[in-house]
């Protein structure tokens, strides 16, 4: 797979040595964190075929089995302080999209605040981990995860999974070739990482402009309380 991979890239991407491709991994989040904390350089990207215990946020399980998505985690050490990343996984998921309709010629919605959807249904969810360093209180180093389901039978998922999912191939009706679409999101986190931190009020319009939340009315979960409220746009805060 990543000899494939790296066929879909140019000459002059700048990572190919740091990327790395797993038959296996509990999660590639998980293991580039490990990486990370041993020096593992910016830029290092892992792919798993298959994770058998993938994260999403708050905890929750994200399926990914064998042969038929892209479980992908980047490890970005860019010098600055963490609360100047705070919308990274905004900018991250606006990326994608563009990934994604590069490599399918179709482009995807996003739900606040980092699934990328088809319709009402997911195809795409992403996790961001962050570390700083504990004397100077600079990031010591960012994880972004991404998760796509590229060819998934989700109709042969057990509820409520299949009415919540969607793959990529079931969207367009055709085979996704991964290897393509890897090689294309692996291009846009290196642009989006050499314009960091600078350019993320640019990618939050962009997010903003894909956003599939805004206008709809929404409920806020915090600290076990349930707030209704009307998204309207989203700001810098």
């Amino acid at each position: 797979m990543k000899e494939q991979i790296l066929s879909f890239l140019p000459p002059e991407y700048p990572w190919k040595d740091r990327l790395f491709v797993f038959p296996e991994l509990d999660s590639t989040n998980n293991r580039l964190k490990v990486l990370a904390s041993q020096g593992a350089p910016h830029g290092t990207v892992l792919i798993a075929d298959r994770q058998t215990g993938g994260r999403g946020r708050m905890g929750r399980s994200f399926l990914s089995p064998p042969g038929v998505g892209i479980y992908m985690s980047i490890l970005l050490r860019p010098e600055c302080a963490p609360q100047e990343l705070m919308h990274l996984t905004c900018a991250a998921a606006a990326a994608m999209c563009h990934a994604v309709e590069r490599a399918v010629h179709l482009r995807p919605g996003i739900k606040w605040t980092n699934d990328l959807v088809i319709g009402k249904r997911k195809v795409c969810g992403i996790l961001t981990e962050l570390a700083a360093e504990a004397d100077s209180g600079m990031l010591e180093y960012a994880v972004v995860g991404i998760g796509v389901n590229c060819n998934t039978d989700t109709a042969a998922r057990p509820e409520p999974a299949r009415d919540v999912a969607i793959s990529l191939r079931e969207a367009v009706g055709t085979a996704v070739d991964p290897n393509a679409l890897a090689a294309a999101m692996v291009r846009r986190l290196h642009e989006l990482d050499v314009q960091l931190p600078e350019a993320l009020p640019q990618w939050l319009a962009e997010y903003a402009g894909v956003c599939v939340t805004l206008g709809q009315d929404v409920q806020i979960l915090r600290a076990g309380e349930t707030r209704l409220a009307h998204a309207i746009g989203i700001d810098e805060a």
